[in-house]
């Protein structure tokens, strides 16, 4: 059995949607974390980050992280407190299966780790 398929998604953003669509039409039905509702803790963003093989400067949104004062500069532990507590300054969406994940930007970028 293979892993379950989580994404961490924004209904309102159009590359969270093609990507939610994707996972579907691949005949994947993802567990759906809106983030901006239910943020991750700093724990599953680590994880996450870890899944990524991102450090926390490359999750952030620039236009967003610059309108909540978040600047790249801050630590490591900094940056995921910021984001934890503005989860809009995360990019989105983000595909978790197992220990991999994807940004969907491009969306079709995801299918790599089905």
């Amino acid at each position: 059995m293979s892993a379950p398929v989580t994404i961490y998604h924004n209904p309102r953003c159009s590359k969270s949607r093609q990507t939610l669509d994707l996972l579907r039409a691949n005949g994947v039905e993802p567990t759906v974390v809106e983030y901006l509702k239910t943020p991750p803790t700093a724990q599953e963003l680590k994880d996450i980050l870890t899944a990524l093989g991102w450090r926390p400067a490359e999750l952030l949104r620039a236009r967003e992280a610059a309108e909540a004062a978040i600047g790249r500069d801050l630590d490591d532990e900094a940056l995921i407190a910021a984001m934890v507590a503005n989860p809009a300054v995360i990019e989105r969406p983000i595909v978790v299966k197992g220990d991999t994940a994807r940004v969907g930007r491009p969306p079709e970028s995801v299918l790599e780790i089905l």
